[in-house]
């Protein structure tokens, strides 16, 4: 009986904080960062703090989540993130994934699919934060590496979606050629999730029957360097590296 009553606790929780997500992404799309445009008139400048602000209400939204007892999680090698100008690239078992990310790096930027646009809870910090939309195909990579230059610290999930329980990862390969014609190594971060929660096609309302775990583990970083030896054509380098990845991530 105990049992039942934590995990109908649970999915009480889960509803409350995602309504809060919702209603706080409606707040910051309405009135923060229309407010902030106000005062900050330079545009770079307000989108570093429309990331700041994105930053702290994930940080906000993840510590309600952990209060509510949802779930646990903790971060091994959290130093490794407090760098600048990281090509972050994560496996994707949850929907908030993303979440947790933005709300451990400074300066995040992101690429998100083009139908967040379209979505009135994600649309405006989208905009107000400027992350890169996937919708201009090949001119996503220059972007890409146009915010690792300017300093941002650009995560990606090479998956494009939520990975499959039990299916083998399958990666694009837009964060290996980000890599290579940027000249950029890339940090991986490894996300683990025990027992799965929010997988892909799994509705928010069914909880696992034991409070689940987040593990972020931060790796050494995977240098472009070394896929450039000698001859290598850039596109064979970040054919051979997107394999790589693979491997790391199974």
């Amino acid at each position: 009986m105990p049992d039942v009553c934590e995990r109908l606790w649970r999915i009480c929780a889960t509803g409350f904080c995602f309504a809060v997500f919702g209603g706080g992404g409606l707040a910051l799309r309405f009135v923060v960062f229309p407010a902030l445009s106000l005062f900050v008139r330079d545009r770079g400048k307000r989108a570093l703090c429309s990331r700041a602000v994105l930053s702290a209400s994930f940080r906000s939204f993840v510590g309600l989540m952990h209060l509510c007892r949802v779930f646990t999680y903790e971060v091994r090698k959290r130093e490794r993130l407090r760098r600048s100008g990281l090509l972050i690239v994560c496996n994707h078992p949850s929907l908030i994934d993303v979440v947790f990310l933005i709300s451990l790096v400074r300066n995040a930027d992101c690429v998100v699919k083009s139908a967040l646009l379209h979505n009135p809870f994600t649309r405006g910090p989208i905009l107000a934060a400027g992350f890169v939309s996937n919708s201009t195909g090949p001119e996503t990579v220059d972007a890409c590496v146009a915010s690792l230059r300017a300093g941002s610290n650009l995560i990606i999930f090479p998956e494009g979606t939520r990975s499959v329980p039990g299916q083998p990862l399958s990666f694009q390969r837009g964060a290996a050629n980000i890599a290579v014609r940027g000249g950029r190594a890339i940090t991986p971060v490894l996300i683990r999730c025990a027992p799965p929660m929010l997988t892909k096609g799994e509705k928010w309302y069914r909880v696992p029957r034991k409070r689940p775990h987040f593990v972020f583990d931060i790796s050494d970083d995977i240098t472009a360097a070394d896929y450039l030896r000698g001859d290598v054509p850039p596109s064979l380098a970040a054919r051979q590296m997107n394999r790589d990845l693979e491997l790391h991530f199974s």
